[in-house]
């Protein structure tokens, strides 16, 4: 039997990890040990020191983290629990944060879009099933309808409908997460931006989502990304417009 070689003393030391996070990766395996799902209600910390044999302290900090990082959830009084899978985006902290009539954030979060909608088109474009394909082009279809009816629920359903079939058709659940949730905050903004209304960009809307679409359908990814990146560049200004003359006059 070979013996296992002594390590070097040219190995380069393991790099310094504080305990508390030493401690949070221990507790995100012993919430998958426990099989706990979330909602679900964890041990105390001081359950959590004695089974991870370190102080109340450090176990404190390590909750910390992963609180921060939208793993745990502490509710003063009840106790620890696992958090929903929502990530940070989907915390009440982000939207106690995120302030509609911001413009700043508005930006913010326009910018966030692009990124996740540009790639998603480029990966839907490659990876579109034909009944993804008929989905997104059922939704353009209903803006359109609503468009043409002065029908704004219509209208925005078929929007909501379009960008989260671009996205399911992207084959990626992280990018389908994050862009559910970034147009969840934009419908914050709605209420004091477009709510309501139909016209100002919806007319152009429509023939953005008709180019997006042709895009994808056609196996196109750079062309289905820069058309993406126009249609959130053109709703920006319009969000911009909005926004202005009815919070700032």
């Amino acid at each position: 039997m070979d013996e296992i070689p002594a390590p070097s003393k040219t190995d380069p030391p393991a790099p310094y990890r504080p305990g508390y996070e030493l401690v949070a990766e221990q507790v995100l395996k012993l919430i998958a040990e426990l099989r706990l799902r979330p909602g679900d209600r964890m041990p105390t910390e001081n359950e959590l020191a004695t089974r991870l044999g370190t102080s109340r302290t450090v176990v404190r900090e390590a909750i910390k983290i992963l609180s921060a990082l939208g793993r745990v959830r502490a509710q003063k009084g009840r106790g620890l629990y696992v958090a929903d899978d929502e990530g940070m985006l989907g915390s009440a902290r982000w939207s106690g944060y995120f302030l509609p009539t911001d413009l700043d954030h508005v930006y913010m979060l326009f910018e966030f879009r692009r990124v996740q909608e540009t790639t998603a088109s480029r990966l839907a474009a490659t990876r579109a099933t034909p009944v993804e394909l008929r989905a997104i082009e059922a939704a353009a279809e209903t803006c359109r309808e609503g468009h043409l009816t002065g029908q704004a629920t219509l209208f925005d359903r078929g929007d909501e409908d379009f960008h989260l079939g671009i996205a399911t058709a992207s084959h990626n659940q992280f990018l389908l997460a994050a862009v559910r949730e970034a147009r969840r905050l934009q419908r914050q903004s709605s209420t004091i931006g477009l709510h309501g209304t139909v016209g100002g960009h919806a007319a152009e809307a429509i023939e953005e989502h008709a180019a997006i679409y042709a895009a994808i359908r056609d196996g196109d990814p750079e062309a289905a990304a820069e058309a993406a990146a126009v249609h959130l560049d053109n709703t920006l200004e319009d969000y911009r417009r909005e926004i202005q003359r009815r919070v700032f006059g």
